[in-house]
């Protein structure tokens, strides 16, 4: 009896164990589902017609220390993408919360398009959407009461293609030019104090000198020799100015012989007191310059007085100018005038050459003399690889790849004996006469899940060459993986193109890349003038960045 006892204790412990075991379980998962990131996703209708939008949502539930990825760029092909809004984040919890992204998507053909799965990044694991059927149809268009119009051509319009930074570079260095030039050769500059002096008539100079003189200090501290040098040497400078005599480096008895030859010439009408009052203030000087004899100071302010009435009775002699020397006088001066115009306008265009033969020198010596050269004769394909560069997805499947133009959409129109294999055919392009630089994309997809005929594309693409112009094409072949790795087929050489406009024969290169899969294809043609360096780094720049999706 107690041996069954246990027994059934033994059992009882045991259905509690498993019991707890149980519960520990469903307690585990149901935290682990909560924690568990969610994806879901919902559209506002599935059908619409060309050119109306679509409102895609897709909500993920997660960890508020989750790090969310959502997809980003032309992802939903064959639908568009129009807009892709900002991430709404709310929480519901403090350890949870909810993020709603919207996505505005179009479509401008008609039919039934699926919208494929998307992969949300939530700390490095993919989550998949659900794919999704959108319904696109035709816009009715009353033919009966409106009259229909034919579709207008395109209009070419004439690219401008002014280098804008370019230019203000020019405008940058021209400025500064100019503004050295004026610095140097045609501004005023201030004029100091004495400057302004020395451009005094010698006249009212000789008046400011003395006046000068007057205030001075040589009288009162016994500097006689000064004051009398000074003195004389301002009357001096007047009559060799304004009187035309050499009296500088005349003695007394000289300087006063050519005044009285002057009298008596009638060149300049003083009288002989004034001369002789002139001779003796003259002669008082020498005996102080050289005997060092001492006057009185009233003495040498009276000698000062008398000499300012020296100068301005010899201003009031000097006779008045013929009208045939005020002619003759006012010729020299616009001679003079123009001859120092002349001169400035020489040095500023000698300066400016030099700082642009300079500058060319330092340019050539830094970035080498091809480049300056290029830089300077604005060479095409330069200006397109320093360009900004333009990245984008053409076509449907779609071809991303960055080039340095905006490829244009070309209208293909398929061959009716071609039509029961290809579905869609759509073409992009770009080329610049100038540098012979061709980019184009084709992305063509099958009416049946069939593998493409390589070689009848390449076939084709070396038809157009030929019936182009292009002679000696040479032809070779390797495997070609895109920026994400993706297989396909390259095939390159180079040949004898003409150039447009011209009809010149020039060498040039090419390069056919070709992807695709079942009921599908893409192709890259790119063409380039043979020995242009920038275009080769053009064209291997495209190359790198050549990336395709491969899923229909």
């Amino acid at each position: 009896m107690n041996s069954f006892k246990s027994y059934s204790k033994c059992m009882e412990v045991r259905l509690i164990g498993r019991g707890l075991a149980v519960l520990i379980m469903f307690f585990t998962l149901a935290i682990k589902a909560q924690t568990e990131p969610r994806v879901s996703t919902s559209v506002d209708t599935t059908s619409i017609k060309i050119g109306e939008q679509i409102q895609f949502q897709v909500t993920v539930e997660a960890d508020t220390t989750a790090q969310v990825i959502f997809p980003e760029g032309q992802t939903f092909s064959p639908l568009e993408t129009v807009e892709a809004f900002k991430t709404d984040t709310t929480k519901k919890q403090p350890d949870r919360m909810t993020l709603q992204k919207i996505y505005a998507l179009t479509q401008f053909d008609s039919g039934t398009f699926t919208l494929p799965i998307q992969r949300i990044e939530i700390d490095g694991k993919g989550y998949f959407t659900d794919s999704l059927i959108v319904q696109v149809t035709s816009v009715e268009v009353d033919t009966i009461t409106k009259e229909i119009y034919d579709i207008k051509p395109l209009i070419p319009v004439e690219k401008n293609s002014a280098d804008i930074q370019f230019f203000l570079w020019i405008i940058l260095g021209v400025l500064i030019l100019a503004g050295l030039v004026y610095w140097f050769f045609f501004r005023k500059k201030r004029l100091s104090e004495d400057e302004k002096e020395a451009l005094l008539p010698p006249y009212d100079r000789a008046l400011l000198e003395l006046k000068r003189l007057e205030n001075s200090r040589y009288i009162i501290q016994d500097e006689y020799k000064k004051y009398y040098s000074e003195l004389t040497d301002i009357v001096r400078s007047y009559l060799e100015e304004d009187v035309h005599i050499s009296a500088l480096e005349s003695t007394t008895s000289q300087l006063i012989s050519k005044l009285e030859l002057m009298k008596d010439a009638g060149t300049l009408r003083i009288e002989a007191d004034t001369i002789d009052q002139f001779k003796k203030i003259l002669e008082t000087a020498d005996l102080v310059k050289f005997a060092r004899s001492k006057p009185e100071s009233s003495k040498a302010e009276q000698d000062r007085k008398a000499i300012e009435q020296i100068v301005i009775k010899t201003k009031e002699a000097i006779p008045e100018p013929t009208e045939e020397e005020l002619m003759q006088e006012a010729a020299y001066q616009e001679a003079l005038l123009l001859r120092k115009k002349r001169k400035r306008w020489v040095l500023a265009g000698v300066s400016a050459a030099a700082i642009l033969v300079l500058a060319l020198g330092v340019s050539m010596f830094y970035y080498g003399y091809e480049n300056v050269r290029d830089t300077v004769v604005r060479n095409p394909s330069k200006r397109l690889l320093e360009g900004e560069w333009v990245s984008s997805s053409y076509g449907y499947p779609p071809i991303d790849l960055s080039a340095p133009e905006v490829l244009i959409r070309q209208e293909v129109v398929i061959p009716p004996e071609e039509k029961d294999k290809i579905q869609n055919t759509q073409v992009f392009s770009y080329y610049n006469p100038n540098n012979m630089l061709g980019v184009g994309t084709t992305s063509t997809t099958l009416t049946e899940p069939t593998d493409p005929d390589y070689q009848k594309s390449i076939d084709e693409v070396l038809k157009d060459f030929a019936d182009k112009g292009a002679r000696n094409i040479i032809t070779k072949q390797e495997e070609f993986s895109s920026a994400s790795g993706v297989p396909g087929l390259k095939v390159y050489g180079s040949g004898t193109f003409q150039a447009s406009g011209s009809g010149e024969r020039v060498k040039g290169k090419y390069a056919i890349i070709l992807f695709g899969g079942k009921g599908f294809q893409q192709q890259i043609v790119l063409s380039w003038e043979d020995g242009d360096s920038y275009a080769e780094e053009i064209i291997n720049r495209i190359i790198n960045s050549i990336d395709v999706k491969t899923q229909v």
